[in-house]
């Protein structure tokens, strides 16, 4: 199952703080655009012996829409990806290869909440995320290295697919927060503060299904925060979960987790999709087709061609990836996705996997070439859900098997 818990920790770097030497607070300016990316690595035991190994990659896109009496209103879109190390089999206690460089799409999120200048969240019961809440909380007062203080948190679990329970599912616990002073980070020295928390839960049954008896769990983090810059600029944090099963099993989670901010400017989408088939044209690009999205700049690569039923590309299609690769080199600040999408046929599963498979083939090729490092480049398979032809000919069959690759505006 996905595993949010240190993911979505990086929630807690959406705003900037206030000036003041020692002082930490948030600021909120209407209009503000951030991009949050954090990655977590993950070792995952079960009963007490480790299954396997994965790495999570969250990107978190956020918009300051409106100021009132200090509370900022932010409206959040929480994207979640992840890709599997490698797996240790229960008769062989090897680490098996790993599965590919791409991340895998997992889950999308909205969110919109209202947070105030220490820190605290007003959010309606319906949001999932941020999983952690009201952390970090600062105790409106200067602050000297050395100085702690306490706040109550919780976090908010979504457990309708893992275990059947309807409604988020909210831990409360106490974190213990301390003034570190300056810290290094990226050979650049900052004020830092540790934030430490424990938490215990105890779900209720759900009848027919498989449910967490018990979940105990640690996190401790170290925020990094520039006053100067008006913002918090990173955190790194280790984490271990365990769940207590309903059946007597035990699945816990150990790892590490970091997170950095990034201002976003607005994309010019217009501009942007004309300069692109300007160059798509230059380039001599053919089959590809450019149009405007919510999420960016989407490039469509129209009949995009691999061997029957597989996920292995033609020669002439690496080709075509090749000056796709030179047209995103032009627009290194900006992340992609890479989308799958085939015809009809065969089971809905069958269709999903191979759509899947073919946008990730599509997207390693790409890492593979250096055009992004596999941290900004995430892979979502879409079966034959998105036609944008009809189905009830070849010629639109082959239109609507095609690799969409979108230039990320957050």
């Amino acid at each position: 199952m996905p595993f949010f818990y240190a993911v979505i920790l990086a929630l807690l770097f959406l705003l900037p703080a206030g000036a003041g030497a020692e002082e930490f607070f948030y600021k909120h300016e209407a209009g503000d655009t951030y991009r949050i990316i954090s990655t977590v690595k993950e070792d995952v035991y079960l009963d007490r012996r480790l299954n396997h190994r994965a790495e999570i990659l969250n990107r978190i896109a956020v918009r300051v829409s409106s100021v009132d009496k200090g509370q900022g209103r932010h409206e959040a879109v929480f994207q979640t990806s992840e890709r599997a190390a490698g797996a240790f089999l229960e008769d062989q206690p090897a680490l098996l290869p790993d599965r590919g460089s791409s991340f895998q799409w997992a889950e999308e999120y909205e969110s919109v909440f209202d947070r105030d200048r220490l820190g605290r969240l007003t959010i309606d019961r319906k949001y999932y995320m941020p999983v952690v809440r009201d952390v970090p909380v600062f105790p409106g007062r200067d602050l000297q290295p050395g100085d702690t203080w306490k706040s109550e948190g919780h976090e908010m679990h979504d457990f309708r697919v893992s275990f059947g329970i309807a409604e988020p599912y909210r831990i409360p616990f106490t974190a213990d927060y301390r003034f570190l002073g300056n810290r290094t980070w990226k050979d650049k020295v900052y004020p830092a503060f540790s934030v430490s928390y424990r938490v215990s839960g105890e779900p209720k049954a759900v009848p027919g299904r498989l449910w967490p008896r018990k979940i105990t769990g640690a996190s401790d983090q170290i925020v990094y925060w520039d006053f100067d810059m008006g913002q918090p600029v990173a955190y790194t944090e280790s984490f271990r979960m365990i769940f207590s099963l309903s059946d007597g099993r035990t699945v816990e989670y150990r790892g590490t987790a970091q997170a950095e901010i990034i201002e976003s400017e607005r994309m010019d989408k217009k501009s942007l999709a004309e300069e692109i088939t300007e160059e798509i044209d230059r380039l001599g690009i053919g089959g590809a087709t450019v149009r405007v999205a919510d999420e960016g700049i989407v490039i469509g690569l129209d009949n995009i061609q691999f061997q029957p039923d597989s996920a292995v590309l033609l020669k002439s299609e690496q080709e075509k990836l090749d000056k796709i690769g030179d047209l995103l080199r032009k627009y290194p600040d900006r992340d992609i996705l890479v989308g799958g999408h085939v015809a009809p046929g065969g089971t809905e599963a069958g269709r999903q996997k191979l759509s899947q498979e073919r946008a990730a083939r599509a997207a390693e090729y790409l890492i593979g070439k250096g055009v992004r490092s596999a941290e900004r480049v995430v892979v979502r398979g879409y079966g034959a859900e998105r036609p944008i032809a009809d189905n009830r000919t070849e010629a639109g069959r082959r239109l609507n098997r095609r690799v969409e690759i979108t230039i990320l505006e957050n």
